[in-house]
């Protein structure tokens, strides 16, 4: 049963303001303490409190959604020929010409175009467009501090991030780069990290040119300034990979475990050969060694960094840098772990 109260209320009263007036207190209720309870206070001293005087911090992180964009391009051809005359054919143009110039029209309009031309030609050459008119003011050269600023980012594609190891640019001009990507901390890649490497325009940040697919993280990586669709790249497995990029992916040759370093690759360095297929290469295990890429079964020489000029390999010395200067072809450098320059000759030389 539904029980409904009804409130009721004269319209006069509707909106009346509340008049608010002073007066004394008076006392509602008046509860008086308890003996029992008195008789059960313990007092606590001393009393611990504790107070938080830092200053009080939060972190907010944000994400923006990765704005990606691509290159496009227009092709634009050389048009006004007729359908049956190619202009990229020498032998078609000349005769398509040879046969308007005789036309009366061709004559009557380079006569009336030439009139307006040779109005132009005499008013550029009236006046000297090479004349500098601050010839008599000092020079105030400003030194301004050095800077640079950013004008690219090549971001890693893969989710795990990757240290850079080496990058190479791109010897027919500074268009292009390639980049190693290889986590060099002992056993601590996890599985998911990828092995890939990359090669980018400049132009297209966005998007790697090619995508590298070795069977091991490559640790340092080579342009040949002979051939500018070839590189050579040391692994992290200690092999040596050889690659071309009008191929795709994947390597051209890779040189086998048995006869590669038994340590990573650190550093390679392509030869000044008439052929341009020789480069040597240094690791942490101490050896350097001398390879023709036409032929990666083997390497063609060998050396041990061997200070006592012993060439005992449980003497050896592993390195991390190599030099080479194409003026003096015979001679080598390679920086150790131990901190020391070896030279070398050859790889047949006493260093």
């Amino acid at each position: 049963m539904e029980i409904t109260y009804v409130y009721t209320k004269k319209r006069a009263e509707f909106g009346r303001q509340c008049n608010f007036t002073d007066r004394n207190a008076e006392l509602h209720v008046d509860i008086l303490p308890d003996p029992e309870l008195a008789a059960n206070y313990i007092e606590q001293n001393p009393v611990d409190r504790g107070v938080q005087c830092s200053k009080e911090m939060s972190e907010h992180e944000i994400n923006t959604e990765r704005y990606h964009s691509e290159s496009r391009g227009i092709n634009h051809t050389e048009g006004g020929w007729p359908k049956d005359v190619n202009a990229q054919e020498p032998d078609q143009v000349i005769r398509y010409r040879k046969k308007i110039e005789k036309d009366e029209t061709y004559t009557a309009t380079v006569q009336r175009l030439g009139g307006i031309m040779e109005h132009c030609i005499k008013q550029n050459n009236a006046i000297n467009i090479y004349e500098n008119y601050f010839d008599e003011l000092d020079n105030t050269t400003s030194e301004e501090p050095p800077s640079a600023k950013t004008v690219n980012i090549l971001r890693d594609m893969n989710d795990l991030k990757r240290s850079v190891t080496h990058i190479s640019w791109f010897p027919d001009g500074p268009s292009k780069l390639a980049i190693a990507y290889c986590n060099t901390e002992f056993q601590a890649a996890s599985p998911n990290t990828s092995l890939e490497s990359y090669i980018w325009d400049l132009g297209n940040p966005n998007k790697p040119e090619l995508i590298l697919k070795p069977a091991s993280p490559l640790v340092c990586i080579e342009y040949n300034p002979k051939d500018s669709h070839t590189l050579i790249s040391g692994c992290y497995s200690g092999q040596l990979a050889f690659w071309d990029r009008r191929k795709g992916s994947q390597p051209v040759e890779v040189s086998p475990v048995e006869h590669s370093h038994r340590d990573p690759a650190w550093k390679v360095i392509w030869i000044q050969s008439k052929t341009g297929t020789e480069c040597f290469s240094t690791g942490t295990d101490g050896q350097v060694l001398w390879w023709d890429v036409r032929k990666m079964s083997e390497p063609t020489e060998k050396l041990y960094l061997d200070p006592t000029k012993k060439q005992e390999f449980s003497c050896a010395q592993g390195a991390y840098a190599l030099e080479y200067e194409s003026t003096i072809p015979t001679k080598f450098m390679a920086g150790t772990e131990q901190v020391c320059i070896v030279i070398f000759l050859d790889a047949s030389e006493e260093q």
